[in-house]
């Protein structure tokens, strides 16, 4: 009903930059959050930043200064800009919106099917 594709990952040098984007589409109604979390093999997902629909915007402390999140509300994307990249920034990241469902009208949460992030040292 609702699809969220990412793009924008890949394999960057320690001290680079990338921008992931995400794009929701389908049965959508209205977009309250969206946000990107990252999992490493054996770890919790966690959050990394989160952009609400007034944009206020929240970070998780390792990224705070060099990650900046926005988003596109006429598109219904959402964009993460990726700077001065740590090897431990190594992750598979995943998009995530809450979504009104233009079906049901009902709140929920969507996530993508993550994009591969690599930083070298």
């Amino acid at each position: 009903q609702v699809q969220l594709v990412e793009s924008g990952g890949g394999l960057v040098q320690a001290g680079g930059s990338l921008r992931l984007s995400c794009a929701a589409s389908g049965a959508i109604a209205s977009i309250n959050t969206m946000g990107w979390y990252r999992q490493t093999p054996g770890k919790q997902r966690e959050l990394v930043a989160i952009i609400t629909n007034s944009d206020t915007t929240n970070y998780a402390d390792s990224v705070k200064g060099r990650f900046t999140i926005s988003r596109d509300i006429a598109k219904n994307t959402v964009y993460l800009q990726m700077n001065s990249l740590k090897p431990e920034d190594t992750a598979v990241y995943y998009c995530n919106a809450n979504v009104r469902n233009g079906l049901t009208y009902r709140y929920y949460d969507y996530w993508g099917q993550g994009t591969q992030v690599t930083v070298s040292s």
